[in-house]
C-alpha cells in the first residue's frame, strides 16, 4: 500500500492512506517517498554473542542490512553456567568483564540472568536467544560423549524448563560439532518434551548436511514430532558436490512433513558458500573432555586424527570436499597472516606438508580454532530452496564495525538481507518484494512468538526500516568482506532512529526480547 506510518513513543500508532497524516503535528518527517518502509528485519540465526553483552553493541554490519533484532543461541549460550562449564570454557583466563559477567550467569536462573544483562547494555538491535543444547548438556554432564544417567538427565530437563521461563524462544543444537554432536536422539527427545508446555521450538544444525543428509532429517522429525514441538531447520542445505542432487528430494522430503501434519520450517541466507571452523575437520571424538589441544599435541593422538581426517567415507565438510573448496579465515598471529585468505591446499603447499598437517598446524599455533570459508554450495540449489515458502532469513553471522574491524569474515554479516532484496528480488525476480519482507519479519515473528514486533501495523514496535528498492544490494565480498551494504536509509528501533540517510546514529535503543 502506498501509506504514511505515525510513531509516538515506541509504537506505531498510526498506518494511514498517504496523506492522511500530512496536517498531524510531529517532532520529525521523513519523506519515504519512492521508498520501501518495512518491518525492521528480524535475525533468527545470529551469533552478535559479545557484542550484545559486553562489548560495542551498535553493530553497523547488522543495522546497516537493516536488521532490529537478533536472536542468538545456536548449540551454545552463555548460560546457565557451573563449576564444569567454567573450568571447560577457561573463564580464569577471560578477559575481566566477561568472565565477571559469566560468574553471575550461574544457577538455576542463570539464563535469565544472562538476558538482564544483555538488556543492561547499551545496544542498538534487540536481542534475544534460543537455550544452546550442548549448553544444558555441558551442564549436566560435560564433555564427555556418555549418554546421560538418569539423574543428568533430570537436571537437563530443569535446566529447559528454568530457561523457558525466563524467556528462552526454543531449544537449539548443533549436531555436527562437538560436544553437541555428543548427544543422542533420545536425550534430544526429553528436552523437547521439557519444553513443550512452553510452545518453545526445537531448531537445529542438523546432524549431517551431506552424505547423511536423509537420516539427519528423519532424527530431526522425530525429535519434534516425539517431542510435541515446532521445528526448524538451521541454514538449509545440500554439501559438497556429490550431494548436491539431493536438494530437490530434501524439499520434497520438508513438505511431505507438513502435509502430514509436522510443523517443519528453515532458515537460510542466499549464498553458495557457509562458514565454520577448520576443527571442523577433525573426528568428534578429538574434542571429548575437552582435550582438543592436548590430543593435538600427542603424536600417537594426532597420527590417528589425521588418518581419519583424510579418510574419504567420512561426513566431515573437509572430507566431502577437497583442500580446494576451504579458505581460512580469522588468523591473529602476525607469523599466520601470510596465509589468511589463502586455501587450504595453497597453505599445504607453502608449508610442504599435507593438508591435514596444516589445518593442526594452524590450530596449534594459534592456540584457537580459527574459521574458515567453505565452497561447497551450489547456487541452483540455494535459488530454487529460497522460494519455499517456509523459508525464513538468517545470517548465520556475528557483527561487525569496519572501521575497526579487519580479521576476514563470511560476507553474510554485512549483505544477507541487502542480497535477496537486490539480487533475488530485482534483479533475478525470484521473490517479490512483499514476500522476502515476509521472509525476513513476520514469518520470523510467527516462527518465534514474537506477537508486537514483525509488522507495520498500529500498536506494534516501532521497528522500521526504509530502504530504496531500487538501489539497495550487498556489497561485502570474501576478498573484501568489511563493506556495508547500500540501500537502507532510515531504520528505527523501539521508535528510536539507529540509522538516518544511512549513517548510524550511535543511538543505543535496543531491548532485551523473551518469549512469553
Amino acid at each position: 500500500m502506498y501509506g504514511d506510518v505515525g510513531i509516538r513513543g515506541d509504537r506505531i500508532v498510526a498506518v494511514t492512506p498517504r496523506g492522511a497524516l500530512h496536517d498531524s503535528s510531529a517532532r520529525q518527517r521523513i519523506d519515504a517517498r519512492g521508498h520501501v518502509v518495512a518491518p525492521g528485519f528480524i535475525d533468527i540465526q545470529n551469533h552478535s554473542w559479545d557484542n550484545v553483552l559486553w562489548k560495542d553493541g551498535r553493530i553497523p554490519s547488522m543495522v546497516t542490512q537493516g536488521v532490529t533484532s537478533v536472536i542468538l543461541g545456536e548449540a551454545t549460550t552463555p548460560a546457565p553456567s557451573n563449576d564444569r562449564l567454567e573450568e571447560l570454557e577457561e573463564i580464569s583466563k577471560m578477559d575481566t568483564i566477561r568472565a565477571r559477567l559469566q560468574r553471575s550467569f550461574r544457577g538455576e536462573h542463570g539464563f535469565g540472568n544472562w538476558l538482564d544483562a544483555i538488556g543492561r547494555h547499551p545496544n542498538s538491535v534487540n536481542a534475544g536467544s534460543y537455550l544452546g543444547a550442548a549448553t544444558v548438556r555441558a551442564y549436566a554432564v560435560g564433555q564427555s560423549a556418555a549418554p546421560p544417567t538418569p539423574a543428568q538427565l533430570d537436571t537437563m530437563r530443569v535446566v529447559v524448563r528454568n530457561a523457558m521461563r525466563d524467556g528462552a524462544f526454543g531449544l537449539s543444537s548443533a549436531l555436527i560439532y562437538p560436544p553437541g554432536s555428543y548427544a543422542g536422539t533420545a536425550e534430544l527427545i526429553e528436552m523437547a518434551k521439557a519444553m513443550a508446555p512452553y510452545h518453545g521450538a526445537y531448531i537445529t544444525h542438523m546432524r549431517s548436511e551431506g552424505d547423511s543428509l536423509f537420516e539427519a532429517m528423519d532424527e530431526a522429525f522425530r525429535i519434534a514430532r516425539e517431542g510435541g514441538v515446532q521445528l526448524d531447520i538451521y541454514h538449509l542445505k545440500t554439501a559438497s558436490r556429490r550431494n548436491w542432487s539431493k536438494a530437490a528430494a530434501m524439499v520434497a522430503k520438508i513438505d511431505s512433513a507438513r502435509a502430514a501434519g509436522l510443523d517443519v520450517g528453515a532458515t537460510m541466507y542466499p549464498y553458495p558458500y557457509s562458514g565454520n571452523n577448520l576443527g571442523a575437520c577433525l573426528p568428534n571424538w578429538a574434542s571429548e573432555n575437552g582435550k582438543l589441544f592436548a590430543n593435538l599435541r600427542d603424536s600417537t593422538i594426532r597420527a590417528r586424527i589425521l588418518r581419519e581426517m583424510t579418510d574419504s567415507t567420512g561426513d566431515a565438510l573437509c572430507q566431502l570436499e577437497g583442500p580446494t573448496n576451504y579458505v581460512v579465515a580469522d588468523l591473529r598471529k602476525p607469523e599466520n597472516a601470510k596465509y589468511e585468505g589463502k586455501r587450504l591446499d595453497e597453505i599445504a603447499a607453502e608449508m610442504k606438508i599435507p593438508w591435514a598437517e596444516a589445518v593442526v598446524a594452524l590450530m596449534l599455533s594459534e592456540g584457537r580454532d580459527p574459521s574458515k570459508i567453505n565452497f561447497s554450495m551450489s547456487e541452483d540449489n540455494v535459488r530454487m530452496q529460497i522460494q519455499r515458502p517456509w523459508v525464513v532469513i538468517g545470517t548465520d553471522a556475528g557483527g561487525y564495525d569496519p572501521d575497526s574491524t579487519t580479521r576476514m569474515v563470511h560476507p553474510r554479516a554485512y549483505g544477507t538481507y541487502p542480497r535477496i532484496l537486490g539480487r533475488y528480488v530485482r534483479e533475478e525476480k525470484l521473490l517479490t518484494l512483499e514476500d522476502a519482507v515476509r521472509r525476513m519479519t513476520g514469518a520470523v515473528a510467527a516462527r518465534l512468538g514474537l506477537r508486537n514486533r514483525g509488522l507495520v501495523r498500529e500498536g506494534m514496535y516501532a521497528d522500521v526500516v526504509v530502504f530504496d528498492d531500487a538501489t539497495i544490494i550487498d556489497l561485502s565480498t570474501p576478498e573484501k568482506p568489511h563493506q556495508l551494504s547500500r540501500g537502507v536509509e532510515q531504520l528505527f528501533v523501539n521508535g528510536v532512529q539507529v540509522v538516518r540517510d544511512g549513517r548510524h546514529t550511535g543511538a543505543t535503543p535496543g531491548r532485551v526480547l523473551r518469549r512469553r
